[in-house]
């Protein structure tokens, strides 16, 4: 497991649990260039991934820059990497999952849904059906994707938001928790709200010497 944080740990939870229906699945540890206090279970920094004897890797790591920066390196070093599915989470038959991908508790991926490498399906989230959702996408916990939406690469949606059918979300784009997202998202955007629309930064205000005329 590449990443001991917090959604490290999830996904360690995941194979555990994955581990009692699968007697063949072990999960030896974590490497992570911070040791974490010197937890046993953090076998020693990334570089030590071929000192530590294992058949695939999982980037269990929530940022979603750092998950795909990482990923692209292992890969070139010829690491094979491992799909991860809770035993509670539901993926269709009709579905395909890229490699690397995370799928919480809870979690569902319908009918003809293409999902696609080191994605985040995080707890109680769902993608409906037809969806294509792209690489290194995260889709938070409780978070609700709509029929035939299309969602760009590194995408981050937020905590219980829901994408309306047939809309497209851009690469690198964010939309805010609770959001509701009636129309498309251009790529690298921010929407927030219901229904979302764009951050819009206000003008920066030089108040210096207010007041002086007092």
């Amino acid at each position: 497991m590449i990443g001991a944080g917090g959604h490290g740990q999830i996904v360690a939870d995941i194979l555990r649990a994955s581990a009692q229906c699968d007697r063949t699945l072990e999960f030896i540890g974590f490497l992570d260039d911070d040791r974490r206090g010197g937890r046993p279970d953090v076998l020693g920094p990334l570089s030590a991934v071929r000192d530590v004897a294992h058949d695939a890797v999982i980037v269990a790591i929530g940022d979603n820059e750092m998950r795909a920066r990482i990923t692209v390196r292992l890969a070139a070093d010829g690491e094979r990497f491992a799909t991860v599915r809770h035993p509670a989470a539901i993926v269709s038959a009709g579905a395909e999952a890229g490699d690397g991908s995370m799928f919480c508790a809870g979690a569902i991926a319908c009918t003809a849904a293409t999902i696609g490498r080191g994605v985040i399906l995080n707890t109680a989230s769902s993608v409906d059906h037809h969806c294509r959702v792209g690489d290194f996408v995260h889709i938070a916990p409780g978070a609700r994707i709509g029929g035939e939406v299309t969602i760009g690469d590194r995408a981050l949606i937020g905590i219980g938001a829901v994408v309306l059918p047939r809309v497209s979300i851009g690469h690198d784009a964010v939309v805010g928790a609770g959001a509701v997202v009636t129309r498309d998202v251009p790529p690298y955007a921010t929407v927030v709200g219901t229904p979302a629309a764009p951050i819009v930064r206000r003008p920066h205000l030089n108040l210096v010497g207010a007041g002086a005329s007092r």
